[in-house]
Parts: structure tokens; sequence; C-alpha cells
């Protein structure tokens, strides 16, 4: 997908002559080039547009219950069906969450202080908190103050013995550290707390608010995650503090679209998913309208040429990642062990356009990040890499933290891998120079808010990326012999627990 302009410049020529001779590369014999030039940053930029569109008849929100979504669902199937795929729509139930107003956490004795809701040193609602309206001493639980110097030593709050002598009725401050937040909360609540407040650790990188999950409803009283200082200010002893969360926590129904190659072997079925929902907040036309209509601009591009996939392709575009991957969760839970054991592979393409971008590859084979992905993953990661290196492109690694759709795939030992352009993390200087952009801000200021709209996009990057996209697509559309990845189980993938996300949210 070269951009036009440079068509003609020796670098274009030069990079195409590259990109051409990707079929020699070592891990692969199959030449993507007439696909990648099919798949045009117009045909991309067209489906976004229609996702914007969806947006912008219902209120500009695409959230997974919305009729924005709904919209984007139908668009997906009109067009999925058009070209010939065999398309299913899988509806499922989820666990809707959302404010009604911002949460309240102040300091009402003996220093009266309003901490700042969603600031960098205030607080902010754990996902599927209870709501209530407290007032109370607020009173420290097992608390490693100063914290030590490596991080996850804390274990405040893990166990039901920690809140032995706990005063019930007063709010419980916990310690960020070991176990998950809907552990800790879980038992503050069985001890008779009002509310809880789960600070951050306090080592470097673990003093700020963040944003973190309980996973499911479940828990009665109000959670709340906060900065390391407002939890050590809070646990000083004989505080009085108000805290106060008002949200819905409901049951609602979504779906999943998943449209697979009427040919192919269904025993080694490459599975090409990309969330379709997006926040509440926004459209979420780069989160993910940028992955959403990259495959499926690969699929109708892949069908209009014609081509025959010895592998069954399964292209996917999941409701409800944003409440937790549980579109992608829902589909991984319903597969017989005969059907995991018939998927291949998992490409994910979550987010790939962002305007500060980096290229992010995730990082198969753990060599760079605390996580590795099941046996096979390794050869996915080496697809990508030998093909930015055909095509002169930097590319850097990303981690399997838990934060997109491939989480449920490497639970179960399905090799998993994809790019990644960046979501509110910084830019570093390096970066900067390296990929251009601006150091110090995030890779995409709109992410989750409502400016996410068909302007908050790189075309550079969603047009390289793209192209990256139709290359693995068609690569493991015609081979997955060099995946290991059929004996499930015994790859170097991690459970849920060990990753520190699902989704945008921590989970402990």
């Amino acid at each position: 997908m070269i951009n036009p302009q440079f068509k003609h410049t020796p670098l274009a020529m030069a990079l195409v002559a590259a990109a051409t001779s990707l079929s020699t590369q070592a891990a692969t014999s199959v030449d993507t080039y007439t696909l990648r030039e099919a798949v045009t940053l117009d045909g991309v930029r067209s489906h976004q547009a229609a996702f914007q569109a969806a947006a912008d008849a219902n209120g500009g929100t695409r959230e997974a219950s919305s009729p924005g979504y709904q919209a984007s669902v139908d668009y997906v199937v009109e067009q999925m069906t058009a070209a010939g795929y065999e398309v299913t729509i899988q509806d499922f139930n989820y666990p809707f969450f959302e404010e009604n107003v911002a949460a309240t956490l102040e300091q009402l004795a003996p220093t009266p202080t309003v901490y700042e809701y969603f600031g960098q040193m205030g607080f902010a609602t754990m996902t599927y908190s209870g709501s209530g309206d407290v007032k109370a001493i607020a009173e420290g639980v097992d608390l490693a103050l100063p914290p030590a110097p490596e991080p996850n030593t804390s274990t405040s709050g893990c166990e039901a013995t920690d809140f032995s002598g706990f005063t019930a009725g007063n709010i419980a401050i916990l310690q960020r550290g070991s176990c998950s937040f809907s552990v800790k909360a879980q038992n503050a609540a069985d001890a008779g707390a009002s509310g809880v407040v789960i600070f951050n650790e306090g080592q470097p990188g673990r003093t700020e608010n963040f944003l973190g999950t309980l996973g499911e409803p479940g828990i009665s009283v109000p959670v709340v995650g906060a900065a390391f200082d407002v939890g050590v200010e809070l646990a000083a002893g004989g505080v009085e503090a108000r805290l106060v969360v008002d949200a819905n926590s409901e049951i609602r129904t979504t779906a999943n679209v998943i449209a697979n190659s009427p040919e192919g072997r269904d025993d080694r079925v490459v599975v090409v998913g990309a969330h379709l929902d997006s926040v509440a907040e926004g459209p979420g036309i780069q989160d993910n309208g940028s992955g959403s209509a990259a495959i499926l601009e690969t699929a109708i591009q892949m069908a209009n040429q014609q081509i025959t996939p010895r592998n069954q392709v399964r292209f996917a575009w999941w409701g409800a990642e944003e409440a937790g991957l549980l579109g992608a969760q829902h589909y991984v839970d319903n597969l017989s062990a005969r059907e995991i054991k018939d998927i291949a592979l998992n490409l994910n393409f979550d987010m790939i356009g962002s305007p500060n971008f980096v290229r992010f590859v995730y990082d198969g084979d753990g060599s760079d990040t605390p996580v590795a992905g099941p046996n096979g993953s390794k050869t996915i990661e080496s697809v990508f890499l030998e093909y930015f290196e055909a095509v002169s492109l930097p590319v850097e690694p990303t981690a399997f933290d838990g934060r997109s759709d491939y989480g449920p795939f490497i639970e179960v030992g399905i090799p998993a891998g994809g790019l990644f352009t960046g979501a509110e993390g910084i830019k570093t200087p390096d970066e900067a120079a390296l990929y251009g952009g601006t150091a110090g801000e995030p890779y995409d200021p709109c992410y989750h808010l409502a400016c996410d709209t068909f302007d908050n996009i790189s075309l550079q990057a969603l047009g390289e990326m793209s192209d990256a996209v139709a290359h693995s697509v068609l690569t493991f559309a015609m081979t997955t012999s060099a995946v290991n990845g059929t004996d499930k189980g015994k790859g170097l993938g991690k459970i849920k627990n060990d990753m520190e996300y699902r989704g945008s949210r921590l989970v402990k």
C-alpha cells in the first residue's frame, strides 16, 4: 500500500522490490504482493467511514449494546455475505457497567481534602464496583509502608485473615499487589467494610492512579483504585473519609460476527480477529475501527481475487472487548476440545492507526517481554518481523499483557500474534527519533475519548499496518506447517490471572 504521491520515487520502488521478494523468505513461500496491492488505504478508510456513520446516527458511540454497534454489525455482515463468506452472528449476554455520575473520594477530617477523579494522583472507580454513599473511618489493612523495593510484594487484603480485628463499617484501605482486586475487595466486603480503596503499591512505576476492574458484578460496596499518596493519607489513622459511587451494573446482549472462508482445511483454522465495539464515550474509529476495517478489506480482497486458501480463514469481529475481552472469551469458552485443537493460530489486530504511532509486534517468544505465547507464537512473530525487515520499517516488541482479544486464545494454548500502534502510553524520545511524532505525548491522544473519530488516525501507520495484516493473513491461509501449536496446553502461555490486564483495565 504505497502512498500514491511517492509511487515513483526511488525509495518507493525499493520498498516494492523488497516486498515482492518476500516470497523468498525462509519462514514462508507465500507471495502476498498482489493481495497487499489490492488492500488499499482508500478501501480500509471506506469501512472506517461506515463505522463513523453508524456512530453519528446513534448518539456518537458504538458501545457493544448500543444501536451504533448493531449498525456496525449489520454493515460487516452485509459486506462479508456479499463477498461469499459463511457468516454467523453469535449472540451472548455480558455484564454492562456505567457510572451515572463521577465518583467522589474525600478526606473529611482531620485534613479536609477532595481527591481528583481520574487524576494521575487521584482515584478512579473500579469496573463492576457496587454503589453507595459512605462516610466512615478509613482503616488500613496489612499495608507495607514504606513500600518494598521490588514490585508485587504487597499482599494486603489477599487473605481473609488480613482482616482480623478490622472494624465492621469502616472503609478498608488496601494496597495493590500479589492477588486480584476482586479477591481483595471481596475479602474486605466479607469482613464488613462499607467501602474499599485499593491504592497503588508505591514502587517506581506503581505510584499513580490506575484503572482497575473487579472482573464481574458481585461486590456490593463501592470500590475504587487510587494513587499511592492518596492511600497513604487515608491510612494514616483516625481519618474520616467519604466514598460515593453511583453506577449501573446490569446484563445486556451483544454479538460477535464470525465469517468463514468457504474453502480450506477445517483442522487448520486461522482465526483473524479485531474487536468491533467502542467505549461508551466515543465512536472508536481508531480503537478499534482501524483493525476491524483492515481485516474486513483483507477478507473482501481475498474473495475478489478468488484466492482459495489451503487453511480455512475465520474472520471474527468481537463484541464487548471494552468490557473485558468478553466477546472473544465467549467464543473460546464455547469451543469444544476438538474445535480448540483445530484452530492453528489467532491473529489479533487492535488499534493499528494511532496518530502518534509506534509499530509494535506482539512478542511471541517472550524474548523481550515477561510473557511468551503458546508454542507457535514465535513463528507468528517471525513472519511479521521478516516482513517489516524486508520493507525496511523498524518495529518494537509489545507484551502479551492481556490488553486485547488474543488473551482468551493463549489461555487455552492457541498460538497468537498481531500488531498494535499504541494507546494511552507515552512516546519516548527514542521512539520519536525513530518513528517521528511527538515525544512525551500519548500514542493515541484520543484513546477512549469522544474525539476518537474518523480524523483520529495516522494514514501512514494505517497503510503500513494494513499491508502487514494482508501479508500475515494470506501467509497463514496458505501454510501453518511451521506453527507448532497443536499440542495444546504445553506452550509458554500464561493463564489469565498471570496477565495484568483484561482489556484496558488492570485486574491486579
